[in-house]
């Protein structure tokens, strides 16, 4: 490591030439993050958010050898802090620099997000889309120009929009072409570029539609390789044929444009020889994010925070019978506008020495080790109370397609007003992460979790169960108390039981209660229950009014059951069930299923049979 004033005797952090601050890269494997550091050149907005203003720098008597960079994580920005000296060999920079050896913006930058990656070898291999994401907040969306493959078109008409979406023309970003961030990558040895034989992104600086001398236009890009050289030889190259097809004045005027490492080629060429094309959302002086589908202005935004728990809220894919499972969201569009929905999961830190063995920039074999598969789909939804395996059994209005080994998926599309309900899920049932959804919409919207009835905790095999079954009503005006929020909650029935006093069980799951309301679907209450310990000398059916519950199965759902597994101390107890609101008529069922010892427990199988014998024998009780 080398202090700057030991690489350079006056840094600076930018050049007064700006085509002479792009980004070129050393030894390390990360173009695909210098290739969304270009955004910030563009932006001075979003310069100024990673990089804060008034920072003291050489010269400055309060220059304390640091810098200050933040970067968007997980939805909000994150502070590094890190000192000026870089890796060197020989007193010259081995990672990445500017083109200009006195501008060392590029170096601390990159050396600020290897350390909140951990290390300059956690930047090996990546996506351009992520670091666009980290470097502004926004949104990113990847693309492939490949032809479509037999399973993309085998696939269902409802997702036939999602596959063309995904494969779009320059055509469709004519409107936002000079401010959103574009980004080609190629995965294998195309046919114009000499040098590349593995994964290697490059940026778009600019394109433009030429007229030829003989009629007609095509379509020129200029690309910038981060290897800060040339390595194109296609029919745009400085003496290719295809500048002898338009006007010569012209022709030198945008050779001249050219800078180092930069290169000009057509639309054909550009389709024909990348294999993919990431785009980064531009982004207003206000912050706001325009839409790379109409150039609208996204002005309204949410974010809510949600997991994936094994057990409880890992239901998998649709094709899963546990996928209702899954987190919801409730989404309220208030007005008709566009409206961009993203999945966001957190990333699965890799093994060192695994992904050691691993090819330095093949990023398609680093997915699997980073990420879930994830997808997201969407519901419009007439009501807040609806039956949701109902509805689960229809097309979702719309979706992101298949469920894809990405940091995150967006879906995008023109709601009405209405109530939505958004399903985020991973494709193995299980699996579990922690994820982000985010909402931008051109009109006002709302965001709110579905609160879902307590988990469900499978009952143990260390022992045997007795379940029994008690059946009662609530009667409006009689025994329909409603929540505890309100007095007349005593009225509800009451069925008491007592948890006997065992030497075997000392700890974990010993009852497991479960609340069934016998109403249709598409008319449910919300349903919960308490439970409370029954005092020294009172009555079983009367608890002092200030008793707080031992238990609860709370808040309230609009569900057909709600469960809940608990260790209560021996001792006589209390089961108080309810509706939300007082005066809700239903008949309902309670099952408790208490742990119990036997003298003889012949084994394994034995026990399994039990429980399967007990789960199938009703013994009512009033």
């Amino acid at each position: 490591m080398s202090h700057l004033q030991e690489i350079c005797q006056s840094p600076v952090l930018f050049p007064s030439n700006i085509n002479m601050g792009h980004a070129k890269q050393g030894l390390l494997g990360d173009c695909w993050f210098l290739c969304a550091c270009t955004v910030l050149l563009k932006n001075k907005q979003l310069l100024n958010k990673v990089f804060p203003l008034d920072q003291p720098q050489w010269g400055d008597s309060r220059y304390r050898g640091s810098f200050q960079f933040r970067f968007w994580q997980q939805g909000h920005w994150t502070d590094v802090t890190i000192d000026d000296r870089l890796p060197c060999i020989n007193s010259a920079l081995c990672f990445s620099r500017c083109h200009s050896p006195t501008a060392f913006w590029v170096a601390l930058l990159e050396k600020a997000y290897a350390k909140l990656h951990g290390s300059y070898e956690q930047l090996w291999a990546g996506q351009v889309s992520e670091a666009l994401v980290d470097l502004t907040g926004g949104l990113a969306e990847h693309w492939s120009l490949g032809e479509s493959g037999s399973e993309e078109d085998q696939q269902t008409e409802q997702d036939s929009d999602q596959v063309r979406r995904r494969r779009l023309d320059l055509n469709l970003l004519y409107a936002v072409k000079d401010d959103c961030a574009l980004s080609c990558s190629t995965h294998s040895t195309p046919g114009g570029v000499s040098e590349l034989d593995q994964y290697h992104a490059m940026t778009v600086i600019e394109w433009l539609d030429v007229k030829k001398v003989s009629g007609g236009e095509v379509r020129l890009l200029r690309i910038r390789n981060p290897w800060g050289r040339c390595c194109w030889g296609g029919s745009w190259m400085w003496s290719g044929e295809g500048w002898t097809s338009v006007d010569p004045d012209f022709a030198a005027e945008l050779q001249a444009r050219v800078a180092e490492g930069e290169f000009w080629l057509d639309e054909a060429e550009f389709m024909s020889h990348f294999d993919d094309v990431t785009v980064g959302y531009p982004i207003s002086e206000e912050g706001h994010l325009k839409s790379i589908h109409t150039g609208n202005l996204l002005t309204h935004n949410h974010q809510l925070a949600g997991r994936w728990i094994k057990g409880h809220s890992a239901g998998g894919s649709r094709n899963s019978s546990s996928y209702s499972s899954n987190p919801k969201f409730w989404l309220k569009v208030c007005e008709r506008g566009e409206v961009l929905v993203s999945l966001l999961q957190h990333r699965k830190w890799r093994n060192t020495e695994t992904y050691a063995q691993t090819p330095l920039e093949d990023s398609k074999n680093t997915k699997h080790q980073h990420y879930q598969a994830i997808a997201l789909h969407m519901w419009k939804v007439e009501k807040k109370r609806f039956n949701l395996s109902r509805m689960l059994n229809k097309p979702p209005c719309a979706s992101s397609h298949c469920h894809a080994y990405e940091r995150e998926v967006l879906l995008c599309k023109h709601l009405d007003p209405g109530y939505y309900l958004l399903i985020p899920s991973t494709y193995q049932p299980g699996a579990e992460a922690r994820f982000l959804i985010r909402v931008f919409s051109s009109s006002s919207t709302s965001l709110s979790a579905l609160k879902s009835p307590a988990p469900s905790l499978p009952l143990t095999t260390d022992g045997e169960w007795e379940t029994s079954y008690f059946q009662g009503s609530w009667v409006e005006g009689s025994t329909a108390g409603g929540s505890r929020n309100f007095l007349s909650h005593w009225q509800n029935p009451c069925f008491p039981f007592t948890v006997c006093d065992n030497p075997a069980v000392t700890s974990g799951v010993n009852v497991r209660i479960t609340l069934q309301q016998s109403r249709p679907d598409t008319d449910l209450h919300p349903i919960g229950f308490h439970i409370y310990k029954v005092p020294e000398g009172h009555p079983e059916q009367t608890i002092p009014r200030d008793e707080d519950p031992v238990a609860s199965c709370i808040p309230h759902c609009y569900t057909q059951d709600v469960s809940l597994s608990c260790c209560l101390p021996a001792g006589p107890y209390t089961i108080v069930p309810s509706t939300y609101q007082p005066d809700c008529s239903a008949n309902f069922t309670l099952s408790l299923a208490r742990r119990i010892h036997r003298k003889v427990v012949k084994s394994q199988e034995r026990l399994g049979k039990a429980i399967q014998e007990v789960s199938h024998i009703s013994v009512m009780r009033s």
